[in-house]
């Protein structure tokens, strides 16, 4: 069928829709439903003339003209019957152990169409966001496969909303008064519960010194208790009484939390109102001089060994688990990007890794995303963006080097969430790369104006071939995990929940340590890598790659610059077709 998919913004689920539809053999198409953006709509319908509209995401309706001559498909992230625009949220606050995503037809009421289909799924105490790509994502992706289905087979008859069996629930918009956390009261598993509710979008608005700052994400604290080391200061419920790796830890009536990142409101007069590690965020505040200077001064930075007992529970982005020959070096940073301190900390991680007795190294995101390369958050923030872009991304090329060059045991991928950019060639710096069924990969860097470096243009092409690198990096289109290992990108799919993944790759990974062949596969590995170098250095392609990177960089009038940006800032601009890109 010919699809149209809109949407207001081709986020992880809109991606990941038009990956799986596109597998499908379908011919998709999309278009952003940005406001005042109906005609952008309109002309994408009349253009494409689909078959059908599917609605992965929206944050505004679709034009009358659009769903009354077309039938039009809408993805909503509650069960039957469930109206009201922050379903996820109400799902979290409640404590709901079972939801469900529904797909319905569009018309005047908000929510109120005929159901097409609608899958179940399991809450874990997770953030939303993690939720979203995870749990909800398959049930969302299950939901419009089978209502695509049925719409193709022309027979199926979709449930009216005015059925009997449907319970019709409205749930107004879950706001910040709502989110708002009571740090004199409320104990810690509330406040976690708000966390997560708002951990990516919008976050939990909060005051420091009469600062309103977003705080964005939540981990439980298990030891820090009490007057914080070296401070004299007493753990009033929350004050701030320590730092790890840029995140912050708060006292709570019962305990304490760690926040890893905050964003300051826009009528702050910050200059840099985008998520950022919590650390820097208010080292800007104070000094700004909106927020006192012995608020943060002193605070203890707190490490997390690498090797943490299983029962402790707190905040770590990095850490090392070995189960007999196999390792697992695992690594996980909000929204997948990664600072030069974040790369240099996991190059870190991984020496040591490298030290222990292992035949197998597992580097692995857990659950949410593996990575989507440099930090452009922190590079938007710094005094000079320019000399950070050139930081991060040689601090990402250090990393992907080290992969590389790792001759002694097998490295596998495991990439329990998305990648994208340099993300992706991280992954493909290792000898296997495993991916969920969920996963999407975005192998490119085009649409943020680069030509891309972390060595792509040697593991690309050996991966897929030089003609399917080429229309992977200007094609620019959202890959599945699925595809990726049809076309050689990827290894192996497993086919694991969220949360399944984790033990499934642990089981996979002594099967691959205990294999009577390893010690042949590491000693061909070497011999190849040997061979490799000889014919052009790995320090050739690196230079190749970083002096294109260099230039754009540097040039104030490259459009990286203004597309960072906007991205980062969340502002208007780009093509109507997300997959037009620059």
């Amino acid at each position: 069928m010919n699809i149209l998919l809109v949407a207001s913004a081709f986020n992880s689920l809109c991606q990941r829709v038009y990956a799986e539809l596109s597998d499908a053999g379908h011919r998709v198409g999309a278009v952003l439903a940005r406001p005042g953006g109906e005609d952008a709509v309109r002309a994408a319908v009349r253009e494409r003339r689909p078959d059908l509209v599917v609605a992965p995401m929206l944050r505004t309706a679709l034009p009358e003209d659009v769903w009354a001559r077309h039938t039009c498909l809408v993805v909503h992230p509650g069960p039957p019957g469930d109206r009201g625009p922050s379903s996820l949220d109400w799902a979290i606050d409640s404590g709901a152990e079972r939801w469900a995503v529904t797909v319905l037809r569009a018309e005047a009421g908000l929510d109120a169409g005929d159901i097409w289909a609608s899958v179940p799924f399991d809450v874990p105490p997770v953030g939303k966001s993690a939720l979203y790509r995870g749990e909800s994502g398959d049930a969302a992706v299950a939901a419009v496969l089978l209502a695509v289905e049925r719409f193709a087979g022309g027979g199926h008859k979709p449930l009216s909303q005015k059925d009997p069996s449907v319970d019709v629930v409205w749930r107004d918009a879950f706001r910040q008064e709502r989110r708002r956390i009571d740090w004199a009261s409320d104990p810690t598993r509330t406040v976690l519960r708000k966390l997560r509710g708002g951990d990516s979008q919008p976050g939990v608005l909060d005051e420091l010194c009469g600062v309103e700052f977003f705080l964005h994400g939540g981990c439980p604290e298990d030891e820090l208790r009490g007057p914080a080391p070296g401070t004299g200061r007493g753990a009033v419920p929350g004050s701030l009484i320590a730092t790890r790796a840029g995140a912050v830890c708060r006292a709570t009536v019962d305990g304490a939390v760690w926040i890893p990142e905050l964003r300051a409101r826009r009528a702050s007069g910050l200059p840099s109102p985008f998520r950022r590690p919590a650390a820097s965020v208010l080292a800007d505040a104070v000094r700004a001089g909106l927020v006192p200077e012995d608020l943060v001064a002193g605070l203890p930075e707190v490490p997390a060994p690498l090797e943490l007992p299983a029962h402790r529970r707190t905040w770590s982005d990095i850490r090392y688990r070995q189960r007999g020959p196999a390792g697992f070096l695992e690594f996980g940073f909000p929204g997948g990007a990664m600072s030069t301190a974040q790369c240099r900390r996991l190059l870190t991680a991984y020496r040591w890794a490298l030290t222990r007795p292992t035949s197998v190294l597992v580097l692995g995101s857990g659950r949410d995303f593996f990575s989507n390369g440099i930090h452009l958050g922190v590079i938007e923030a710094a005094v000079g963006p320019a000399e950070e872009s050139w930081a991060n991304i040689n601090a990402m090329n250090d990393l992907v080097e080290a992969v590389l060059r790792t001759t002694d045991r097998l490295v596998v991928a495991a990439l329990g969430g998305n990648a994208a950019a340099g993300g992706v060639m991280l992954a493909l710096a290792a000898d296997e790369v495993w991916c969920r069924g969920g996963v999407v990969l975005n192998p490119h860097y085009r649409r943020m104006g680069l030509y891309g470096s972390e060595y792509w243009t040697y593991s690309l092409p050996r991966r897929v071939g030089a003609e399917a690198a080429r229309r992977l990096m200007t094609e620019a289109v959202p890959v599945s995990a699925a595809a990726a290992v049809g076309m050689g990108l990827a290894d192996r799919l497993v086919p694991a929940s969220p949360q399944g993944f984790g033990p499934e790759v642990h089981r996979l990974a002594a099967e691959l340590a205990g294999a009577p062949g390893l010690r042949a596969r590491v000693a061909a590995k070497e011999a190849v890598r040997h061979r490799d170098e000889a014919a052009r250095p790995l320090a050739a392609y690196r230079s190749a790659e970083l002096a294109r990177m260099r230039r754009t960089f540097f040039d104030a009038r490259a459009p990286y610059h203004a597309l960072r940006s906007a991205f980062v800032r969340k502002a208007a601009g780009g093509p109507a077709d997300p997959l037009a890109g620059p």
